[in-house]
């Protein structure tokens, strides 16, 4: 069974990380059942298997999803044949639950906006990354990975890295490190402002991250005035989260004529 670059699969061979990330989701299974994504051979799945915790693994390959029948009794009612992007995770349980799995690394980004959309019913994410993909995710303000993965994730979720796992733990080994990363969501985890602008805002500015945050942001604050603010001439790197909440809160103040 070969790993097919279309669906990014890099298969994790080594046991005792697998046992190790696949422990993680498994402590938390009596609070929260778990939703893994790509299971692929399944060989994190096992454990899931062999425990009897309730889980549901989602998978878009069908050669994959005939391997797991095989290899697994009984596995079919836990098997979801599907592209997660297209799936609606309120069907998949009533209660909340973990976000869990070696991700493919080629939708990896759109799995984290994912999570953020249904951020209502996602408490905790245990995901493999690419390295880098993962250190973004976690960076703070003033760091050359701070962007918009950081900040969005941030502004619901706290995260950390609980896995540093090199190419030769995976068949084929891909060209890059890896890393695991547990992302917690905060007890508050509604912004102050009006979240739709702050993500435009967000994207807006780092899609041109160079520049001074009065130049993007010139079509949304017609007052030149405000622009000269010391604080819009600073780069979007340079911002907090707050500051970015707070930037939202101007700008709408503006949009709605204060």
């Amino acid at each position: 069974m070969k790993a097919k670059k279309s669906y990014g699969q890099h298969f994790l061979v080594n046991e005792n990380l697998a046992k190790n990330i696949a422990d993680t989701a498994i402590e938390l299974s009596d609070k929260y059942p778990v939703l893994e994504i790509g299971p692929g051979k399944g060989v994190l799945t096992k454990y899931f298997y062999e425990k009897k915790i309730n889980f549901k693994s989602v998978e878009a390959d069908m050669d994959m999803i005939e391997y797991l029948h095989s290899t697994y009794p009984g596995i079919s009612i836990n098997l979801i044949f599907k592209d997660i992007l297209k799936l609606d995770l309120n069907e998949v349980f009533d209660e909340e639950f973990v976000l869990f799995g070696n991700f493919p690394y080629n939708i990896s980004s759109q799995i984290l906006f994912k999570m953020i959309e249904y951020k209502y019913k996602i408490p905790v994410l245990i995901g493999m990354f690419q390295r880098e993909v993962a250190e973004r995710i976690i960076a703070s303000p003033g760091n050359k990975e701070y962007g918009i993965l950081s900040v969005l994730v941030q502004a619901y979720y706290s995260g950390k890295i609980i896995f540093r796992v090199k190419p030769g733990s995976f068949s084929p080994p891909p060209k890059v490190d890896s890393a695991v990363i547990k992302l917690e969501r905060k007890e508050k985890f509604e912004l102050d402002c009006n979240e739709t602008l702050f993500k435009t805002i967000v994207k807006s500015t780092f899609n041109k991250r160079r520049k001074m945050i009065r130049n993007t942001l010139k079509s949304l604050i017609n007052d030149d005035e405000i622009l000269k603010d010391d604080f819009f001439k600073k780069r979007p790197e340079q911002l907090s989260l707050d500051e970015f909440v707070e930037l939202t809160n101007v700008i709408e103040g503006r949009l709605m004529g204060d």
